[in-house]
């Protein structure tokens, strides 16, 4: 239960968060309202809902905002969305999984299709990429939480499979049928986590140089640029003085 932690170059997003807010809050809403009309309003009763609105806090989201988002639910409000989930491959042999929140499966299909084509990459058939990843729960802290070795302890004892501690953030890992008794005994031992939700976990990470990395960063943009788009997961490695420069 250890290693260096590669996961932000799995879920890459390059500054989307601050320079788009707007259109941030907006994915943000729409996991909200989708997750509590699909259990109860009330976040301690309800995982998913929970981890939308840690995801929305993580990202300095107004609680009014937040509550909106919920009341909508309890006030059948807002549109239907339908979960999807699109695999393809990205420069360099990349695979990548898309997930999106959609009222209309035909303008989804046709621009994520649109955006790989566009941006050096192939969608591919479903099952194409993901039996290359675990579905597995994941749980991050920030490092003022503690030191490795306390959150490492932490986690052994909330009932966690694996842990990756690196210079910005601790990853704690479940399964994915654990994640919400383990995130639970977590909070009695290190607070409240930064993040709290289902993710994709590569086999194997692919090795990705400048010029394909410059490619493929901008074939993930593009993707997170999509309204309907929610997340991105990849299984790149991209070297992080690399990473720097071309997020700079």
């Amino acid at each position: 239960m250890a290693g260096h932690s590669k996961f932000k170059n799995i879920m890459h997003r390059k500054g989307a968060q601050d320079k788009k807010r707007s259109a941030m809050f907006s994915k943000l809403s729409r996991e909200i309202t989708v997750a509590a009309k699909m259990g109860t309003p009330d976040p301690d009763m309800n995982p998913r809902l929970r981890a939308a609105v840690l995801a929305a806090k993580a990202q300095s989201m107004p609680k009014d905002n937040i509550q909106r988002a919920i009341d909508k639910s309890s006030a059948g409000e807002g549109d239907n969305y339908e979960e999807l989930r699109y695999e393809g491959f990205g420069p360099g042999g990349v695979s990548l999984i898309v997930e999106a929140l959609t009222d209309n499966r035909n303008r989804t299909a046709t621009n994520v299709r649109t955006i790989f084509s566009k941006n050096g990459g192939n969608l591919g058939a479903s099952g194409s990429v993901s039996h290359g990843f675990d579905r597995l729960g994941l749980i991050t802290y920030p490092v003022s939480a503690g030191s490795a070795d306390k959150v490492l302890e932490a986690a052994i004892e909330a009932g966690a499979e694996d842990v990756e501690s690196g210079e910005e953030i601790h990853e704690i890992w479940t399964a994915q049928e654990d994640l919400h008794e383990v995130e639970k005994s977590l909070e009695k031992l290190l607070g409240e986590p930064e993040s709290s939700k289902l993710a994709w976990r590569p086999h194997n990470q692919v090795g990705v140089g400048e010029d394909e990395a410059a490619s493929l960063l901008k074939l993930i943009d593009a993707l997170d640029d999509d309204d309907d788009v929610q997340t991105v997961w990849g299984n790149y490695d991209v070297p992080d003085e690399v990473m720097e420069r071309l997020s700079a």
